[in-house]
């Protein structure tokens, strides 16, 4: 996987709102200055009071995986680990960019999925 930007939803669920905010700020506050990390932040379910997500954004693949195969990732991702909804089949879904709108601007493909789909067929893959 290459290309693009890559982001990462985590899902979360906690019956004490009080406790999500102050350990999304500290899992942040570790993380501050990771390479390749362009961001993240909390979203709050409308549909359900206790249902939270952390999305964040990474420069690439290569960035992420670095960084989630490294020393820190742990210690950096404590303070919400409790928090994780293992309900689910998977606590976390990865995605890649493959095109970007910006307000009123045309489409900006970050990866051109005919291009790759080529490629692949020349590869025999």
């Amino acid at each position: 996987m290459t290309g693009g930007a890559v982001e990462v939803v985590l899902y979360h669920l906690s019956d004490d709102p009080d406790r999500v905010l102050p350990a999304y700020h500290e899992a942040s506050r570790r993380m501050a200055g990771t390479p390749g990390l362009l961001g993240n932040k909390l979203l709050h379910a409308l549909g359900d009071p206790r249902s939270y997500v952390v999305v964040s954004r990474w420069a690439d693949w290569a960035a992420f995986t670095a960084w989630e195969s490294g020393a820190a990732h742990k210690d950096q991702t404590a303070p919400l680990r409790p928090l994780r909804d293992t309900g689910r089949d998977r606590p976390f879904e990865i995605y890649q960019e493959l095109a970007a709108y910006a307000g009123d601007r045309a489409a900006t493909p970050t990866a051109d999925v005919g291009e790759a789909a080529g490629a692949k067929e020349k590869e025999g893959v």
